[in-house]
């Protein structure tokens, strides 16, 4: 048996991703296991490791997943033969988390172990409905209880009487499978029926869904706004803040589902800040970056790159891929000769930037002709050699605009996109099952690999209400080609104007 390896009972947060902790994070990236639990943000997997053991719990009553004793047994079993194990936990370890069971399983078996604080939905959900626990005009104190435990009996048994009598806000976690039983106790006890409630689920996500009422009103309430598990609820004068204070459900994106498909490591921007609106977002990415199947161009492209007067990028992706190959083959940037170099876009600058490389020229447009009259306002480029490199499967207007100008143009495929059937985070089934309010898409090939995947105008057919937002003209072209039309086509070609796009038709 391998020496004993270790265990990081690490806090996950409420579910919002954002609100992991640094330290959560650093853990995650070194972990050779992770052992995931149900209310952690499957996100949150994108720390660790591409070859990471993920064991997801699942809900082991409804899904046919672990139990909480097979999985301590895992962690400890992954922990005996030396892996470095993190326990992914909702929340934070400690509260009403099992963390404490779990650590004495561990302490029992002599394993070492670290409990990383995570931010509680207490706090969170409060937060982000607009409820503060404490106020000085309201109270000084706020207490927490389960509402429902492990028996009737004993040290774990909720005393009703007692807890009706204890001033201040109470926060009641896992409370609505009784909910009808314990407010009713609380007013039998002497709470007053007119206590303001709350009921926030899903709190801190953009599919966060609160309902307001009284001690007496919020079990029908919560029944007739279908409010259901996980759900926290807040009692006390401070909830009567919420109206001024409601920050999050404010957000000018908040209520609208946004599906987001592109490819795994370029959708994280773009998705961040329209969660940072408040946007429901599923992430659904549905293609991936691969080398091209014929690499001869490439290799010819590359012995002869002193030859050309221009580069030409009209992606980020395209940037990436070329000089992954170019220094493969050569050590030195200075290599790359005295060639000018054209970016379509702002994104394709600013990677070509990171690279410390000037840009040229930079056409905001991905529209051939477009193109061309900005290379025609710089210098005449008839028999100027060009190097186009871009996609394997690329609409062919650039080249033969170039081309009609007199340019000679090697077109490279330098990467090649094809369809990305895994699926990290989960969000496919509820996209399936739910819609969404707006699918984006970001070029052609996220269009016709996502129709593959998914038969896009037979979704559109089942959800009326799912609306197409494209980011340029190019994009729209391969909408149409499968008889749709996009709601919004983004006035700026690039994430920041579908963002845009998407906030004007928000206001209307």
């Amino acid at each position: 048996m391998k020496s004993s390896g270790i265990v990081y009972l690490v806090g996950a947060g409420p579910g919002d991703a954002g609100l992991l902790t640094l330290r959560g994070a650093e853990l995650l990236a070194q972990a050779e296991v992770v052992i995931c639990d149900v209310l952690a943000n499957p996100e949150l997997l994108r720390h660790a490791p591409a070859s990471a053991e993920i064991i997801a719990r699942g809900n082991h009553k409804r899904d046919g997943g672990l139990s909480q004793e097979q999985l301590t047994r895992l962690m400890i079993d992954r922990a005996h033969a030396g892996k470095i194990v993190v326990r992914l936990k909702g929340g934070d370890p400690f509260i009403f988390g099992r963390g404490g069971e779990e650590a004495e399983a561990l302490a029992a078996e002599k394993i070492p172990f670290e409990v990383v604080p995570g931010v509680s939905a207490i706090t969170a959900a409060a937060n982000y409905a607009g409820i503060p626990l404490t106020h000085r005009d309201h109270c000084s104190s706020f207490t927490v209880f389960t509402g429902h435990s492990d028996s009737a009996e004993g040290a774990t048994a909720l005393r009703y009487e007692q807890i009706a009598k204890i001033p201040g806000t109470k926060v009641v976690l896992m409370g609505l499978e009784n909910l009808c039983t314990w407010t009713e106790s609380l007013i039998q006890h002497g709470l007053s029926p007119e206590t303001p409630v709350a009921i926030v689920q899903w709190g801190t996500l953009g599919k966060q869904k609160s309902v307001s009422g009284t001690l007496a009103t919020i079990a029908k309430l919560a029944e007739a706004k279908k409010i259901m598990p996980p759900a926290l609820t807040i009692l006390g004068d401070v909830v009567k803040l919420r109206g001024k204070l409601n920050w999050f459900e404010n957000l000018p994106l908040f209520g609208q589902r946004i599906v987001v498909t592109r490819r795994s490591g370029q959708a994280g921007k773009f998705a961040d800040r329209l969660k940072r609106l408040g946007a429901d977002v599923l992430e659904v990415p549905t293609i991936k970056i691969t080398e091209p199947l014929e690499k001869m161009a490439i290799v010819d492209a590359l012995m002869e790159i002193n030859s050309y007067e221009w580069l030409i990028f009209t992606s980020a992706n395209g940037v990436t891929a070329f000089f992954d190959m170019f220094f493969r083959r050569f050590k030195d940037l200075r290599d790359l000769g005295g060639c000018r170099i054209a970016a379509v876009g702002p994104a394709t600058a600013a990677k070509l930037e990171e690279l410390h490389l000037q840009v040229d020229l930079m056409p905001k447009e991905y529209v051939g002709k477009k193109i061309v009259a900005e290379f025609n306002k710089f210098q005449n480029i008839e028999n100027v050699k060009m190097c186009l490199l871009r996609a394997e499967v690329a609409n062919k207007d650039l080249p033969e605009a170039l081309m009609e100008e007199g340019a000679i143009v090697d077109d490279i495929a330098i990467y090649r996109t094809v369809a990305e059937t895994a699926e990290l985070t989960g969000p496919c089934a509820r996209f399936l099952a739910e819609g969404a309010d707006w699918v984006t898409f970001t070029s052609g090939s996220t269009v016709g690999h996502f129709h593959a995947r998914f038969d896009l105008p037979k979704l559109v057919k089942k959800f009326p209400a799912l609306k197409i937002a494209s980011i340029g003209p190019e994009t729209s072209k391969a909408v149409a080609t499968l008889g749709l039309k996009p709601a919004l086509e983004a006035k700026e070609h690039t994430t920041d104007g579908l963002i845009a796009g998407l906030l004007k038709a928000a206001k209307h």
